[in-house]
Formats: C-alpha cells, structure tokens, sequence
C-alpha cells in the first residue's frame, strides 16, 4: 500500500527509563492516506531496519481499539487528534501531505519508559490486582438472568467496565492521575449485586494501591474525560469517592 503523502515525524527515542531520550526526526514518503498511524510506523521501521538502524519500539497488539495496548501522544494529545479513537484505529487521513507530527510515549511517573514509545503500564495490573475481582462460590454457573438487574444499572455498569485500561487519561492530566481508569474499574463492580461482598475492601484497596504507584490526584478538569477513547465518564470518579468515604465511615477493615 502506498500512497503520495510525505510526512515529517518527531520521534521520542530512548533506551530506557534510566537513560535521557531525545526527539529525532524521520521523514516518511509515500504513505497512504487509507493506512492507519501504526501502518505508517510500520514502513518507517521497515526503512530503518534495511538501513541497518534501530527500528522505533512501541505497544501495539489486537490493532482493532480492544486491547488498550497502543499508547501514543500524538501531536500533544493521546491518541491523536479524533476524539473517541484509539491510536491503532487512527487513520492517516486525519493528517495531511507535509505536515509535522511529533509522537512521544505516555508521561507519568508511573509509567516507566521501557524503550522509545513502549512504556511499563503494569502499575494498572497491580491496581487491579488489589481489589477488581469479586469472591464467588464454587458450584454451577448461575443462569445470566437469575439477579435481577434494573437495565439502566445494568447498562451503567457495562459502560464503566468497557474501559480498556489504555492510560491515556494519566497522559492527559496534568498530574498524571488514574483515577478515571480506578473509578471505572471500582464502578462496574460496586454497581452489580455480585460486587457487594468486596464492596468496601475493594474501593480501599484500589485507591491505596493507586496512590502506591506515584499516581496524581485529581483536580476536576475533565482532560482525562474528554481523551478517553471509549468514553469513560467523569461520573465514576464521584462515585469511587462515595464508595472511598462510605468504606472510611463504616470503619470496614483496612486492606493490607
């Protein structure tokens, strides 16, 4: 596939989170305006390994906006210049022929540069580790509709358990926080009957956890909102403090 669009990139290059990186520039000929971003890195890192150099490192996996492993800031905002679109779903056609594109990793404390583009995003594992889960007895499995459910709840808890843990909102607050992605993950359980049982160990863990990692706090100003590539809504951010509060007040035991 190759196309007329000749474009400059600003590539952050680094060999790791020990070492300083530095911007270099490429310069990618060709390129069609049908390939999506990562296509277009494709054929620059083809180039560059037939030149002999160190081809640009970064996450990528099911390329369909699911996994949540493309992590790009693209021209200052993550993922791009769409709203509602992931980087691996990011077309060439929102760019135009000539133009400049700078391209970083996500920046945040917690999120360590493994190399280049690709940073260690497991701080989010541990987060989830400590209380995104819920007990269940053994036995069979309990037929779909033997809970009743309201479908507005229903409907509430699904949007909140769509997020797909990219980071991009870390990489759009100015201080680096993550609770839009802790309150998204604490919300989809605190809203369904099988998520009582944990319900306030959960929101404690979560949040010690979250702060164990170096994460920010929030200060309301909706970047990480308005990034978001699936739509994660302010709303579960008041409700995890409710659920935070209520387990404080209630003197439920502290996790460990």
């Amino acid at each position: 596939m190759s196309g007329n669009m000749n474009l400059t990139l600003k590539v952050w290059r680094q060999k790791n989170d020990k070492t300083r990186g530095k911007f270099v520039t490429y310069q990618a000929n060709g390129i069609s305006s049908d390939m999506s971003f990562l296509e277009m890195l494709d054929v620059v890192n083809e180039d560059l390994v037939r030149k002999g150099e160190d081809p640009i490192h970064f996450d990528h996996d099911c390329r369909e906006g699911i996994c949540g492993m493309c992590s790009l800031h693209i021209n200052g905002r993550p993922h791009g210049p769409k709203q509602g679109t992931t980087t691996c779903q990011l077309h060439m056609r929102s760019f135009h022929d000539g133009q400049t594109i700078v391209i970083e990793p996500w920046r945040a404390a917690a999120f360590p540069v493994i190399k280049d583009l690709a940073v260690d995003r497991s701080a989010f594992d541990r987060i989830q580790q400590a209380g995104g889960y819920i007990n269940v007895n053994t036995g069979g499995v309990p037929d779909a509709n033997g809970i009743p459910i309201p479908k507005i709840v229903a409907d509430e808890a699904f949007e909140s358990a769509t997020c797909i843990g990219c980071g991009a909102c870390v990489a759009a607050c100015k201080n680096a926080s993550a609770m839009l992605f802790v309150s998204a993950k604490i919300s989809q359980y605190a809203l369904l009957p099988q998520g009582q049982t944990e319900r306030y160990s959960r929101a404690q863990a979560m949040v010690a956890q979250m702060d164990a990692e170096g994460f920010g706090s929030c200060t309301n100003t909706g970047a990480c909102e308005a990034e978001c590539p699936v739509g994660i809504k302010l709303t579960n951010i008041a409700r995890m403090n409710r659920e935070y509060l209520g387990a404080k007040i209630l003197k439920q035991v502290e996790p460990h």
